[in-house]
Order: structure tokens, then C-alpha cells, then sequence
């Protein structure tokens, strides 16, 4: 599938006056190759102290700075790492880039976005040869849709280089002409930057197809060459499982790709809790609102880090950062469901909300067959989810102590907990609540029914990782005894 370029980016800016070939060349445009406008145009936000890569978290001293020398060096890149590393987010984003408008010959037989100054086509050389600068109309191309991606799995040589027309053939045009091709999505990206996800899953003649584009930068079709000098800036991603096992890419093809950009999962849960943030924006807000402690973003986001090291599950494949969004999205729907019946405002997520992560986690995790040993997928989360709970507890307990977390439960205290069960239920057990919550948690939990549901239902929960209370089930509610 292609798929233009999702980018907050609207055309607000109105497209340069020139209407016509001489107005473009007495306005001083010249031409500039695709990688030539992207180096010239990072250069400058480069000296301006711009931001490059907005939204891009945990990359700065890792990942960017080769981005950045790709672009200066005037390389094809390859993006190579698991999946839900902002491979694809990272490629759609160098439109940023490339020059706001371009101008190229608006001529309707026309395949291609022609440079007016440096035609490629037979079609578009013959148009600026016989006719006068007057009479050669001119469009503009936006930056925003000079970008285009495909999915591997599927793809075919026509699909992307292109293939010879048989109505063309029919009418006369010889099949060795430029004129019989029917052009794929990679010629008609002439002068823009087209991606292609998933590199090693395309068949080996579409492989041989990019190995000539990025080689000689022509197209052959069917043994017959057209030469073209195409201005295309190519991009590839790929799992390193894969891209690495032999045979999967032709060599040839590995060695013309200018440079391979490695890509990893955050190195510190703070750069995961500050992804989910921003992909959630405001989804938090609106007339049924919902406060998240820090506590629950920790955990969340522990669990993706547990997994992405437990041995259960195939490392080989990653563990998306989808996966932690999804789970995080999941627990706020069940706060706020349980905000939106009981008159909760704010609504709080609860550890109990963590029992609904079955359904936004299966299929996101691929077990690893030889290490599960017999575990189903649901036993694997519930492991997961387990070690989350108590990593992050044990790490409020070195903070703060686990007597002053603990105090309000030496007395014997038996709580039922459940996701529907209203957070006044909480508070008539919990008349009293000591001041180190409010310290410990960053909350007000002393003054709000919910987050002190909430805070409960995480000492609970710690309480019992570590041994020092029980829990027993019944009808999908859980209750702890001290």
C-alpha cells in the first residue's frame, strides 16, 4: 500500500506567481536536485538552532546525529530497528526539509513533476525545445506531497518501476520507447523522496529494480532501458532480524545504500512515559476528564520494559512502543467508563484497571516458543504486569519507606477492589489517610476519593508483589487481607 506523507503541515503558504516558463526564469529560480534542496535547507535550520526532528524523543545523541550526516553526505538511507521505534515517523519527516513549493511543467500527458529548467522526459524536452517560455505553463508542487511510501509484503515491479502498456503497444509505439511505459511510483516520485518499509520482504526482481535506480538512477523495464536521470531521494526500514539473514537482500543493493541509521526502543522509562504524553495530547481532558498518577504512567510503561526483556517472549521481533499507548489508552477508557457512571470528575486509573489489558495487548507480543513452556499469551501479560507492579513499587519503597506506605494496613484492613466499584466504597474503609501518600504519590490523596481508590489499590498491589498481604479472587473482584 502507499500512503502520502501524515503531516500536521497544511499549504497556508500561497504558491510563488509564476504562471508561465518565463516568469519562472525571470524570477531567478534555479534547479536544485532533491538532496542538494534537502542539505541546503537542513544546513540553514541547522545554523538557526531549529528544531530538526520535533516529537522525536530519546534519539537526540543516538540516533540524530547520523540522520543528520546522511543528509549532509547526500545519502540514501535505511532505518533499521524493531518495530514501533518512529522508523516511519522519522521518514515522513524529512519533507521538512525539501523547498515549501517547487515549480514543474504543467502539461496533462505529462508522467512526471518535470523541472522546467531540466526536462527528463522525451514528452517534456520536446515542450520546452519547440515552444516559446510564454507558452510553457507552470505549476507547483507542494513539499507535503512530494513524499510516498510502500509496504513490502505484496509488492510488485510494476507497482513501484513500472511496466509496459499494451494499449501503447497497440497504437503504434515501439516497445523499446519511453512513450509504451506505464511509469510505477518510484519515476513518478522524480524529484521528491519515496520510502520503502519492510526492505527485506520485497522479491528479489523488485530488489534488482532500486539496485539500478539507486546504481545508475534509470529504470529497465523488461530487459529494455530508459534512461532517465531520476532525482529521487530513496528511504528503506527493515528489521535487523531479517535484513541481516542471508539471502533476504541482494548484495548489490546493501552496498549502494548510502547510510544505515540504527534505531532503538527508549533507554529510560521517563523518555517512554514522555512518549506516551505526547501521543495522548489532550485525549485526557473534555467533559469526562481523567487524572493519571505518575505511578500508573511508570507502570505502564514498565510493563512494555518488561516485556521487551522477559524470556518469554521473542525479543527478535520488538516490542512496540504501540503497545505501550494501547495499554495506557485502555486504562484510561476503564477510568473514565467508571468516572462517567459513579460521577467521578476527575476520574483515576486504578491497578484494577490493569485487568482489561488482555484485550489491548494480545497479538502485540510474539511468545517465544521454545522459552514459554506451555505458557499461554494471557499467563506471559499477567507475568508481565506482575513484575511491572512490583519494580515500580520497590522503587517508592527505597524512596520512601515501606512502614510510612504501609502504616494505614498495620492494623488489619480488608479491601474488595474491582474497576466498577465507586471510589467512595475505598474512602469508608479508609477513613485516614497518612500525610507520606500525599509525599509519597505526588497527589492529593488525603482529599480526593479517587486518587486515594487509586493509591490504595497500588499499595495493595505492591503489598502483595512483595509477600506481605494476601489476595484472593471471586466473581472479578479481587480482595487483600493484611
Amino acid at each position: 500500500m502507499t500512503s502520502p506523507v501524515p503531516s500536521p503541515e497544511k499549504i497556508t503558504m500561497d504558491a510563488p506567481e509564476a504562471r508561465d516558463l518565463k516568469q519562472l526564469i525571470d524570477s531567478g529560480w534555479s534547479s536544485k536536485t532533491v538532496k542538494h534542496e534537502i542539505r541546503d535547507n537542513f544546513s540553514r535550520m541547522l545554523a538557526q538552532r531549529e528544531e530538526l526532528f520535533p516529537g522525536i524523543i530519546g534519539y537526540e545523541d543516538t540516533v540524530i546525529p547520523e540522520i543528520s550526516l546522511a543528509l549532509l553526505a547526500g545519502h540514501d538511507m535505511l532505518f533499521m530497528g524493531e518495530k514501533g521505534q518512529a522508523k516511519s515517523r522519522i521518514m515522513r519527516q524529512l519533507v521538512q526539509f525539501l523547498d515549501p513549493w517547487v515549480p514543474y511543467i504543467d502539461h496533462p500527458d505529462l508522467p512526471i513533476h518535470e523541472d522546467p529548467l531540466n526536462p527528463i522526459t522525451s514528452l517534456g524536452k520536446r515542450l520546452v525545445a519547440d515552444r516559446s517560455p510564454e507558452d510553457i505553463p507552470i505549476g507547483w508542487w507542494h513539499r507535503k506531497e512530494r513524499y510516498a511510501e510502500r509496504l513490502s509484503p505484496g509488492t510488485k515491479f510494476a507497482d513501484i518501476i513500472g511496466e509496459i502498456d499494451p494499449a501503447k503497444l497497440t497504437g503504434g509505439v515501439s516497445m523499446s520507447a519511453e512513450e509504451a511505459l506505464s511509469f510505477g511510483l518510484i519515476p513518478r516520485m522524480h524529484r521528491g523522496i519515496f520510502a520503502m518499509n519492510e526492505l527485506p520482504e520485497l522479491d528479489d526482481l523488485v530488489q534488482v529494480g532500486l539496485f539500478n535506480i539507486l546504481e545508475e538512477r534509470d529504470v529497465q523495464i523488461r530487459g529494455y532501458p530508459i534512461r532517465f536521470d531520476l532525482d529521487v531521494m530513496i528511504l528503506f526500514s527493515a528489521n535487523p532480524s531479517t535484513y541481516n539473514r542471508s539471502g533476504k537482500v541482494i548484495p548489490q543493493l546493501k552496498d549502494r545504500i548510502g547510510t544505515i541509521v540504527q534505531t532503538h526502543y527508549p533507554s529510560e522509562r521517563t523518555q517512554g512515559i514522555e512518549i506516551l504524553q505526547q501521543e495522548v495530547g489532550d485525549d485526557l481532558g473534555g467533559d469526562y476528564p481523567v487524572h493519571v498518577p505518575l505511578f500508573m504512567y511508570q507502570i505502564i510503561e514498565e510493563i512494555t520494559h518488561q516485556a521487551r526483556q522477559s524470556k518469554y517472549i521473542d525479543q527478535a521481533s520488538g516490542v512496540s512502543a504501540r503497545f505501550s499507548l494501547a495499554n495506557f489508552r485502555t486504562i484510561v477508557a476503564s477510568a473514565r467508563q467508571r468516572g462517567i457512571v459513579h460521577g467521578e470528575n476527575p476520574a483515576v486509573p486504578r491497578i484494577s484497571d490493569l485487568g482489561h489489558l488482555y484485550a489491548s495487548s494480545l497479538g502485540k507480543l510474539e511468545l517465544d516458543l521454545m522459552g514459554t513452556h506451555q505458557m499461554s499469551e494471557k499467563q506471559v501479560i499477567d507475568s508481565v504486569i506482575a513484575e511491572a507492579i512490583h519494580t515500580v513499587f520497590a522503587e517508592y519503597i527505597e524512596e520512601h519507606g515501606l512502614a510510612e506506605i504501609a502504616e494505614i494496613f498495620r492494623g488489619g484492613v480488608r479491601v474488595e477492589v474491582g474497576t466498577m466499584l465507586p471510589s467512595s466504597e475505598y474512602a469508608e474503609r479508609l477513613q485516614h489517610v497518612p500525610p507520606a501518600w500525599d509525599r509519597a504519590f505526588e497527589v492529593n490523596a488525603s482529599e480526593n476519593e479517587a486518587m486515594r481508590a487509586s493509591c490504595v489499590e497500588f499499595v495493595l498491589a505492591g503489598l502483595y508483589s512483595m509477600d506481605k498481604i494476601s489476595r484472593s479472587q471471586r466473581h472479578g473482584k479481587i480482595s487483600y487481607e493484611t
